[in-house]
């Protein structure tokens, strides 16, 4: 039997990708295909529908599956975090001169922002802003960038729903003002020369539990050689010195098809914001392994907490249990015997 796992091309879909073509899901016997998928509506109706036997998913879309509230409801587990942060706010150059922030504070940044926000919405023209699905950490950080700076999103913003590999091509085209999505796609718009990252999710919301791995419920009891496949992998994308390599494969035109240096940047949270060559640090930029791994109920309550302060949901004492419940640390610690 061969397993079929999804995920979409950013680089927090490393412990899935490495766990596969570096082998440690050979070592626990499983036969595994790797499938790309374009977006997350995409992977997460594919998942629903059986055509997948588990998927790299955006934490607060697991959530929204189970819960029946965005697309059908799935009755999911999460055994095992893939990654925390690795998201960025990044907004077109014009519009990067046109907020001219006097400081590179997270706050002056996001004052300055509100402020040709609110200009163009008293012009007729708001804003638009690409995020990656509504049900995401993406979405949230965006109305956390938004609040930073006194704006209210809702009112004088359009967002809009693009997929992770097609959202720099967006602004590129004009299309789109600005968006949130994972690496490494902010900084392919500033290595090609048209977006400035004004943000990173890791200072807008510390440690947000981005990726997970999502499986069907009634594979729960025979996960265990995959979750130990996938958090050996983790800890291998952890690791400084295994870097190079992975950036090399998660490069390749068969995953990203990017440079290999922009993927190594994002691992070591040295990124390149202006495409002047301006680089920002941030050790904690995104992070697999060890802190990533164990799947916590508490998640679930700050991704409740932040669909509810979307106006997505308001949740029910049965909806906020289902949610925790969806987390599975017995199935994480049962792999390892614990």
């Amino acid at each position: 039997m061969r397993l079929a796992l999804g995920y979409v091309p950013l680089i927090d879909a490393a412990p899935l990708i490495a766990a596969v073509e570096c082998g440690f899901t050979a070592a626990e016997g499983l036969a595994v295909d790797l499938v790309s998928e374009p977006s997350w509506a995409t992977l997460r109706d594919k998942l629903a529908l059986g055509h997948l036997d588990g998927a790299h998913m955006l934490a607060p879309l697991a959530l929204a599956s189970a819960l029946g509230i965005s697309g059908p409801e799935t009755d999911l587990v999460v055994p095992l975090g893939l990654s925390l942060n690795g998201n960025a706010v990044t907004v077109s150059r014009p519009l990067w001169a046109e907020m001219a922030p006097e400081a590179d504070d997270l706050d002056t940044i996001a004052r300055a922002f509100a402020r040709v926000a609110r200009g163009r919405v008293a012009r007729g023209r708001p804003l638009t802003l690409g995020t990656v699905h509504p049900f995401s950490c993406h979405t949230y950080q965006l109305r956390i960038f938004a609040a930073r700076g006194g704006l209210d999103l809702d009112a004088d913003v359009r967002l809009v729903v693009i997929p992770p590999p097609w959202i720099a091509e967006a602004l590129r085209s004009g299309q789109i003002d600005g968006f949130c999505v994972g690496s490494p796609w902010n900084s392919v718009a500033v290595a090609e020369g048209y977006g400035r990252i004004a943000a990173f999710g890791c200072d807008l919301a510390p440690d947000c539990p981005e990726k997970v791995l999502a499986l069907p419920a009634f594979a729960a009891e025979t996960s265990a050689p995959l979750i130990r496949a996938v958090h050996r992998a983790g800890h291998w994308c952890a690791a400084p010195e295994n870097h190079r390599e992975l950036a090399s494969l998660l490069a390749h035109p068969g995953h990203l098809g990017i440079d290999p240096g922009l993927v190594r940047r994002a691992l070591a949270g040295a990124v390149v914001v202006d495409p002047d060559g301006t680089e920002r640090r941030a050790g904690r930029f995104v992070m697999f392994g060890a802190e990533a791994a164990a799947p916590s109920p508490g998640h679930a309550d700050w991704i409740l907490g932040q669909m509810e302060s979307a106006g997505q949901i308001t949740a029910t004492q049965a909806q906020a249990e289902r949610a925790r419940a969806i987390y599975r640390p017995d199935l994480y610690a049962a792999a390892f015997g614990n």
